[in-house]
């Protein structure tokens, strides 16, 4: 007998911020594969007889390949055993959801994808940025700097997230390595070195700090700062907004 995989988004890294299905899913699994930017808490809530295994990537180390974890769901759900895939964020949103889907589809494994809160939107939230805001940015682009070393070029069209920067807010997801590199393109491509920007660390948990500057000074500020994965920038005129009051996890 088959059982059914769920694809859960564990939320940006405050416990408190996983969905009430995501948690009752937690509660009730047979097994639990993991990522490393989960919050930790959350395997607490499992069953005493759970089988919880790490399946977590560093930038530069993988535990297990795509391909190993995409059988070892398709094995347990085979094995009639609830499968939580519990991934950092939402499945969806450069979170791999989309290739175990794919996968379990193909296996003939049914499945369920469970939202989560993206960080592209709570850790801006936790800093005190608002994404969008009213007569300041009318919408928001999130990209990644972290994209599959195996394609052959950039798949990042710049010019077009130069013209996505004059409408509103750029979020960059992955990309703390890559900064000095990601911010000299969107400088080539017109965006004003004094365009408001920040980059936070450890968003929304107890370790999170941030570093202001502009589009211009940010790189070398985070240099300084020796700010590290995981790691999330903002680029626009929201980022102004902390100052003038929103910054309410200092106050």
């Amino acid at each position: 007998m088959t059982r059914k995989v769920y694809l859960v988004g564990a939320g940006p890294g405050d416990p408190g911020l996983i969905t009430v299905k995501g948690l009752k899913l937690i509660q009730q699994a047979d097994v639990i594969l993991y990522d490393r930017l989960i919050p930790m808490e959350l395997l607490g809530e499992t069953r005493p007889d759970a089988e919880c295994v790490d399946v977590g990537k560093l930038p530069t180390k993988h535990r297990l390949s795509q391909d190993e974890i995409n059988r070892l769901l398709i094995e347990y759900a085979r094995q009639d055993k609830l499968v939580v895939r519990l991934k950092g964020g939402d499945p969806f949103v450069f979170g791999r959801g989309g290739e175990e889907a794919l996968a379990c589809y193909e296996a003939g494994i049914p499945f369920e994808v469970v939202p989560g809160i993206s960080s592209a939107i709570a850790v801006p939230a936790y800093a005190g940025v608002p994404v969008t805001q009213r007569n300041t940015a009318s919408a928001f682009t999130v990209f990644t700097g972290h994209e599959d070393p195996t394609k052959p070029e950039s798949s990042i069209d710049y010019t077009a997230l130069a013209a996505a920067a004059r409408l509103g807010t750029l979020v960059l997801l992955m990309g703390v390595s890559q900064l000095p590199e990601i911010t000299a393109r969107l400088l080539a491509e017109g965006i004003a070195p004094d365009t408001e920007a920040i980059c936070i660390e450890w968003g929304t948990t107890p370790k999170q700090r941030t570093v202001e500057g502009t589009l211009a000074t940010l790189p070398e500020k985070v240099q300084a700062a020796k700010i590290q994965s995981p790691a999330l920038t903002v680029i626009g005129a929201v980022v102004g907004l902390r100052a003038m009051g929103l910054d309410w996890l200092n106050t």
